[in-house]
């Protein structure tokens, strides 16, 4: 297999299961078992996988892969990452919510006065809500949640995100009123 122009990350294989070769499978497509509906899926290393079976589990779906065929073959797929080519999502028209996570990553994300927060490198959900990672030069990365608060605008064209740096939890917000994250200073005697 030659390698992917666009890779879109579609699932984590995790643990076997049972006997017969099946794997449990981290999908990140929204509809879990779908994860075989977008044709054969690739390693990095260049092997393909082609989706026998796959039925949903709890927080996960197992699935068999054709020439998985033991408890072994399963166990050595552990902790491989399972890909698409970005051509082979669907065409259709999605909502103006709607995003595919490979077209965020890169955006920059910047504020109303046009400053720059990094840039995003990776999405994740961690079981309370989805979060982008954004890295800046020199910067260590930071995790801000992809809401409506924070995210205000996505604009893939431009490659940007507008993002509220206070609700992002960038910044602090002025003046110490409700909701700030500053602290009084002890007062003497404390």
């Amino acid at each position: 297999m030659a390698k992917l122009e666009n890779p879109v990350l579609m699932g984590t294989v995790g643990a076997a299961q049972g006997l017969r070769g099946e794997v449990r499978v981290k999908s990140y497509t929204i509809d879990p078992v779908a994860l075989g509906d977008y044709g054969h899926l690739h390693a990095e290393d260049g092997r393909t996988f082609e989706v026998l079976e796959i039925r949903e589990a709890k927080n996960m779906v197992v699935v068999r892969f054709r020439g998985v065929n033991d408890r072994n073959a399963a166990e050595a797929l552990n902790g491989l990452d399972l890909y698409i080519e970005r051509d082979n999502l669907p065409d259709e028209e999605l909502d103006d919510d709607e995003f595919f996570y490979a077209d965020l990553e890169g955006l920059e994300a910047v504020d109303a006065t046009g400053r720059s927060h990094g840039t995003v490198t990776g999405i994740f959900d961690f079981g309370a809500g989805d979060l982008l990672e954004l890295k800046g030069p020199g910067k260590r990365p930071v995790l801000i949640p992809f809401s409506e608060a924070a995210v205000l605008e996505i604009d893939l064209e431009a490659g940007r995100l507008l993002i509220d740096p206070v609700a992002a939890g960038l910044d602090e917000e002025e003046g110490g009123g409700p909701g700030s994250r500053r602290r009084r200073p002890p007062e003497e005697g404390e």
